[in-house]
């Protein structure tokens, strides 16, 4: 699990790298759980907020370089 300041400290192409990776997560998550091979339910809760959190940073970036 991310946490906020962590991401503040990477570069957008750092936070790009890493939204992809937890998307294709995400995608395989579901996968597991649709043939019922999750071996953790809870994780994919936990990629799903770390996705939410670098969006929510890329947003706000794209806000303060309009400004």
């Amino acid at each position: 699990m991310a946490k906020i300041s962590d991401l503040r400290a990477k570069t957008d192409d750092q936070l790009t790298a890493d939204l992809a990776d937890l998307k294709k997560e995400a995608f395989n998550l579901r996968f597991q759980a649709a043939t019922n091979q999750l071996e953790r339910p809870a994780r994919i809760k936990e990629v799903r907020r770390d996705i939410a959190r670098i969006k929510t940073l890329q947003t706000e970036r794209s806000q303060s370089a309009k400004a």
